[in-house]
């Protein structure tokens, strides 16, 4: 996988809770919109955090915290949107290892979570949240799953003014969308996602980029999937974000 400084492991990440975490932003409404909101109100950088199937989930909150607060030098603020209205999917469904579970969250799939569905939503609401924060002047996306595609999809879209992409555990990745991104991107993949398909992806990425497998942690291990009282995962959850704040950090 490709090689990337290794600077970021000097951003300070707070000890991770692995239960009860407390969020330091808030909620409020945003074109329509519930939103999470985290991080410097008056920031000049802004990222848009693009959730997994599983919605607000505090692994991923405690996420959009870290990158909002994580780099001592560049403070981030960081909008989570609902993009599902409260109709996530349920987390016993995942991973769909029965029919029963295939059905369920193929269900939801085709009725909530179809990509084309959300995209139209994006330009609208970085605009709003612009009249929220009148000092934004960029924007970079952090995807997680679900999330990491609709990332991968808008690195390729010129008319989103994103300049810089994170995914984790990306869903669905395909190298015919990298073939499209415009604006550096990071993959950070799980050992559940495709090797093929991630090396794939990685070859037609024409932009500068950082694309790495974390071979022992599952689908999730950056966001609601993470079981963060398990050390090891708690290490390389750690880890995943300092390789993000590194990136954004260089790139943004």
């Amino acid at each position: 996988m490709s090689k990337y400084s290794e600077a970021s492991a000097s951003y300070r990440i707070p000890p991770v809770v692995d239960e009860g975490y407390e969020p330091k932003g808030t909620y409020i409404e945003l074109n329509g919109t519930k939103t999470y909101v985290t991080g410097p109100a008056d920031s000049d950088r802004a990222i848009l955090a693009v959730y997994d199937i599983f919605g607000f989930f505090p692994q991923t909150i405690q996420g959009a915290d870290i990158l909002a607060y994580g780099d001592a030098d560049r403070k981030y603020q960081v909008f989570m949107p609902d993009f599902f209205e409260g109709n996530t999917a349920e987390l016993e469904w995942y991973p769909p290892t029965d029919d029963d579970k295939k059905a369920k969250i193929g269900k939801w799939f085709q009725e909530v979570a179809v990509w084309s569905n959300h995209m139209h939503k994006v330009r609208d609401f970085l605009g709003a949240a612009e009249v929220h924060n009148n000092s934004i002047k960029s924007w970079g996306i952090v995807g997680y799953c679900w999330g990491g595609k609709m990332a991968s999809i808008l690195a390729g879209h010129g008319r989103v003014p994103f300049k810089v992409a994170v995914q984790t555990s990306p869903g669905m990745i395909d190298a015919g969308d990298a073939a499209n991104v415009k604006i550096p991107t990071m993959v950070l993949a799980s050992g559940d996602e495709d090797v093929e398909d991630v090396r794939k992806y990685e070859e037609n990425l024409k932009v500068p980029k950082h694309v790495e497998i974390f071979k022992d942690q599952t689908h999730g291990f950056m966001s609601a999937r993470a079981n963060l009282k398990d050390g090891r995962v708690r290490v390389e959850y750690e880890r995943g974000y300092k390789l993000a704040l590194g990136f954004f950090h260089d790139h943004f």
